[in-house]
């Protein structure tokens, strides 16, 4: 299985990817499923900025699209300048982020740990994040 450090490394690489003319801020997200597979998403920006994408929206988009694995074990996100992810203060998802995390979460019953990664790591769970969530059993 996939360590803590591994993942963070992921996320870092997937940083590289973002589009993110506007910020200058690249954000990488890599979340851990069960079965020891891995989705990345960077974030991607637009020029009407409240349509641009953060990273965890890019890589749960890619899960739910390709069939939705529902196991989702551990989630780790980095961010800043171009080149330096994880450098810097610590990135945490946004609100909307833990929103789209846990809608994952939920479809597997799990309650994954998250990686916050800056010059110091943090480690929470997204329960923690996001105390109270409404997911899908909300609607049943």
């Amino acid at each position: 299985m996939i360590e803590r450090d591994e993942l963070l490394e992921l996320a870092r690489k997937a940083a590289a990817s973002a589009y993110a003319p506007y910020s200058n801020f690249h954000v990488g997200a890599a979340l851990l499923f069960a079965d020891g597979s891995v989705v990345t998403g960077a974030n991607v920006e637009n020029a009407s900025y409240g349509l641009s994408l953060c990273a965890e929206t890019v890589a749960v988009g890619k899960v739910l699209s390709g069939g939705g694995r529902r196991d989702l074990v551990s989630v780790a996100v980095t961010g800043g300048a171009p080149g330096r992810p994880g450098q810097g203060a610590t990135v945490s998802p946004c609100g909307r982020c833990r929103q789209m995390l846990n809608e994952v979460a939920q479809l597997g019953g799990t309650d994954p740990v998250v990686w916050c990664d800056g010059d110091d790591v943090v480690e929470t769970t997204l329960s923690a994040l996001l105390p109270h969530a409404f997911g899908p059993a909300n609607l049943a």
